[in-house]
C-alpha cells in the first residue's frame, strides 16, 4: 500500500511508500509517478514528470503487483484539480494492469450520477451555484450549507443573496433558518424507503424503520407535489419503487454502466504564496442525523477541530501546548486550539470542515493564513 497526501495519518495497515506533499502539489506528484511508469515501459508519459525515488518505488510496486487498484479518496474528489487527479490514475492505471476506484464520500454517490444528477449543458454544478452565481431561487433537500457546503461562508453569502431559498429539512436548525425563507419537513432516510447504489455498482434498497413523524411526508413525495403544482410532467409517481424502476431500471447490470474514465487535460497549480489549508469531515459530523446522535457526539471521533500545524510552521508562531491560532481565510475566520503534528507537509494547515466550530471559514482547499490568538 502506497499513499499520496498533504500529511501521514496511521492507516492501520503495512504501508510502502508515503509521499507527503501540499494539495498543490498532488498533481504533479501523480505526474511524477506516471513518468516513472513511462520510463520503466518506454512509452510517452501523460504529462511532464520527474521521476524520484519514491515515484519510482510506487512505479515498480504498481507495474510488478497483482490484484493492483489506484483509489482516490474524499480529498482528491473535492480537489481543485479533481479532474486532473482522476485522468493521471486512468492512465497510470492504464498502464500498470490496475484498477481505478474511489472510496466514494457518501452512500449514494454512484446513485446520484446514474440519475443524471449533475448539470448538463449550460448547466451550473454546486460549486458555481455557490459561488460566483447570482441566484433567484434555491431548493435545498437535507442540506446544511454551513455544515455540508466545501466553502460555507461563500455558500451562506450566495443563499443570503437569494430571492427565494425553499429548505427541505427534518431538522429545524439554526444554519437553515439563517438563509431559508421556507422550511418543509421531510422525513429522514429511517422513515421511508428508497435505494442506495454503492461504490461496487450494488443496488440497495430497504423499508423504512418507523412511520414518519406527524405530518412529515418523504422527499420523493413533496418533490412531487411541488412538480404537479408548477404542471411539470414526470411527477406521477405513487410509490418510492416507481422512481427506482424509471431511474434504474431493474438494477442489472448496473456495474457495467459506471465509468471513472476521465480524459480532462492537465491543470498544473502553481504554488501559492503562503500556506495551504487542508481539510477533512469527520466521521460524526458527515450528515444531518449523525451531528444530532448523542451517543456519537460523546466519542472521541466527535471531538472539536483544531488547528493542525507543521514543525516548521509551529516554532515560527513559537506555540506551546494549549496555545490556540485564528485561521483566516479572506474575511473569513475562526480561533482554535492548535495542535502540531509532525506529519503535515510544509505549508500547510489541517483544519476539520463540517463543524459550527468552523462553519465561519471558507474553502476545503485554498490559502490561509495563521496568527497566534
Amino acid at each position: 500500500m502506497h499513499g499520496l497526501h498533504a500529511l501521514a495519518d496511521d492507516w492501520l495497515m503495512p504501508m510502502g511508500t508515503r509521499t507527503v506533499a501540499a494539495p498543490s502539489a498532488w498533481v504533479q506528484s501523480l505526474a511524477d509517478i506516471a513518468a516513472a511508469v513511462a520510463a520503466a515501459k518506454g512509452v510517452a508519459a501523460p504529462a511532464p514528470g520527474n521521476a524520484g525515488a519514491e515515484a519510482k518505488a510506487i512505479a515498480e510496486s504498481l507495474l510488478s503487483g497483482e490484484r493492483k487498484a489506484v483509489l482516490l479518496g474524499n480529498a482528491a474528489a473535492q480537489h481543485p484539480q479533481a479532474a486532473s487527479l482522476l485522468s493521471l490514475a486512468n492512465w497510470i492505471a492504464a498502464q500498470t494492469g490496475a484498477s481505478v476506484g474511489y472510496l466514494t464520500e457518501a452512500a449514494n454517490t454512484v446513485g446520484a450520477q446514474l440519475v443524471n444528477a449533475q448539470p448538463g449543458a449550460g448547466g451550473l454544478n454546486a460549486g458555481q451555484m455557490l459561488g460566483t452565481a447570482s441566484l433567484k431561487a434555491a431548493l435545498l433537500l437535507d442540506v446544511e450549507p454551513a455544515f455540508d457546503a466545501a466553502d460555507p461562508s461563500a455558500a451562506k453569502a450566495a443563499l443570503e443573496k437569494a430571492e427565494m431559498v425553499v429548505a427541505m429539512s427534518a431538522f429545524k436548525s439554526g444554519a437553515l433558518l439563517d438563509v431559508a425563507d421556507v422550511l418543509l419537513p421531510v422525513a429522514p432516510f429511517t422513515e421511508t424507503s428508497g435505494s442506495f447504489v454503492n461504490a461496487e455498482g450494488r443496488l440497495q434498497s430497504f423499508h423504512g424503520v418507523v412511520k414518519p413523524l406527524g405530518e412529515t411526508r418523504p422527499a420523493w413525495k413533496v418533490l412531487r407535489v411541488l412538480g404537479n403544482m408548477l404542471g411539470l410532467s414526470g411527477f406521477e409517481h405513487e410509490t418510492s419503487e416507481q422512481v427506482r424502476a424509471e431511474a434504474l431500471g431493474d438494477g442489472a447490470g448496473i456495474a457495467a454502466r459506471l465509468d471513472n474514465s476521465c480524459a480532462a487535460a492537465m491543470v498544473f497549480a502553481g504554488a501559492p504564496t503562503g500556506l495551504q489549508r487542508i481539510a477533512d469531515v469527520p466521521i460524526y459530523s458527515a450528515d444531518s442525523l449523525v451531528r444530532r446522535a448523542p451517543a456519537l457526539q460523546h466519542t472521541a471521533d466527535a471531538r472539536p477541530p483544531v488547528a493542525a500545524l507543521p514543525a516548521a510552521l509551529w516554532q515560527q508562531l513559537g506555540l506551546a501546548a494549549g496555545d490556540r491560532v485564528r485561521v483566516s481565510q479572506g474575511a473569513a475566520s475562526a480561533v482554535l486550539p492548535a495542535q502540531l503534528d509532525a506529519t503535515l507537509a510544509a505549508g500547510t494547515v489541517r483544519v476539520s470542515a463540517g463543524h459550527p466550530d468552523t462553519a465561519t471559514l471558507g474553502a476545503a482547499f485554498g490559502a490561509v493564513t495563521v496568527e497566534k490568538a
